[in-house]
């Protein structure tokens, strides 16, 4: 008997230490979204459909939560200025259809376009940043809000002239919401897919996020990588050590800004539409609660928490609607949609202090 204890007791510890790591709050959401699934065929719902649906939701928003990573090493938290990359890669976009591209090669020149707007513009928010250490999340805040409200008015006033997105009244401004099938609309998700019955996978898409999700960590691992987790971790000493903390911190920044500039076009290309004006506004609170859910804290996140907080949120906002739908047998999806995402929002913001790996 003292034997078995003895094999028995290390075996119950690496589980004990297994559960603590990845987090009580990840394991609750978890077990949630799996009763969901198991639950889902029960109600009528297709579960390979929504399957399909979580995965593309997925490889849509992916990017945008790669972009808080940067940013979090760097001492700068969670990045709520995502907005303003968001608009460097709608001018990327708006720019490529306007100049004639299509196809794919639309989306690499909306890449190519978003690309300067995205390093000016992070320059600029460094620069801000830099100047109210300690602020910066709420500043960001503002400075997302700010941004999407001054392009409302450009949208209107800039010289674009394309049919597909200007108003068709007088043929100047940007409409709210174009699509984009004839330019790059599903250029990753349709690359490389893989159906099986109801089952879609956009390998493209997956691989895209993977891609760039490598390089991260590339980079973390950087003479300059390691830099700039010098400079999150312990300024103060980065300082000490010839370290130049507030030229790190705005490389986060550029980087954090370019990510969601090519976020956001990865999220297009998967929706099928671009939608400007007002709807960057809240894009910032789903990527940094989906961070968050992943186990990330102001200072301290990584790729397996993108992937792990991505899958979660985008799962629970998928899942619990249809699956509410079709237990009481209402239509009231998009107001489940709201309550589901907006408390998983509150949720995570209200953890955002603990910390697991």
């Amino acid at each position: 008997m003292s034997e078995l204890n003895k094999t028995g007791a290390p075996a119950a510890d690496k589980v004990r230490e297994a559960l603590r790591e990845f987090g009580l709050p990840r394991l609750i959401i978890a077990a949630f979204l799996l009763l969901m699934f198991i639950i889902a065929p029960f109600t009528g719902t297709n579960l390979l459909s929504q399957i399909t649906n979580v995965i593309n939701r997925f490889s849509w928003n992916a990017v945008l939560v790669l972009a808080m990573v940067p940013m979090v090493h760097s001492g700068c938290g969670l990045n709520f200025g995502l907005p303003v990359g968001i608009i460097a890669g709608l001018l990327g976009a708006t720019l490529s259809i306007e100049w004639g591209f299509s196809g794919p090669l639309s989306f690499l020149m909306a890449m190519l376009i978003a690309t300067p707007f995205a390093i000016v513009f992070g320059l600029a928010y460094g620069w801000l940043l830099n100047k109210i250490k300690g602020g910066e999340m709420m500043i960001a805040t503002y400075v997302g809000f700010s941004v999407v409200s001054f392009f409302c008015m450009m949208w209107l006033v800039l010289p674009y002239k394309k049919p597909d997105m200007a108003w068709g009244f007088e043929g100047t401004g940007l409409r709210t919401t174009f699509p984009i099938d004839k330019y790059y609309g599903g250029v990753l998700s349709n690359f490389l897919r893989i159906q099986i019955g109801k089952l879609v996978i956009p390998t493209g898409a997956l691989l895209f996020f993977a891609l760039l999700a490598f390089l991260i960590w590339a980079f973390l691992h950087t003479k300059t990588g390691t830099a700039m987790t010098a400079v999150g971790s312990n300024p103060v000493f980065a300082r000490a050590a010839g370290i130049d903390v507030d030229k790190i911190r705005m490389l986060s920044v550029v980087m954090s800004t370019w990510l969601a500039a090519i976020g956001i076009l990865v999220y297009e290309q998967g929706f099928g539409f671009v939608q400007l004006y007002n709807a960057p506004f809240n894009m910032a609170l789903p990527a940094v609660s989906a961070i968050l859910i992943g186990g990330a804290t102001a200072n301290k996140a990584s790729i397996t928490n993108v992937v792990i907080g991505t899958i979660l949120f985008q799962g629970i906002v998928t899942m619990t609607p249809t699956v509410m739908n079709g237990l009481i047998n209402l239509d009231i999806s998009e107001v489940l949609r709201m309550v589901v995402s907006n408390g998983m929002i509150l949720y995570a913001l209200t953890r955002k202090t603990e910390a697991t790996r």
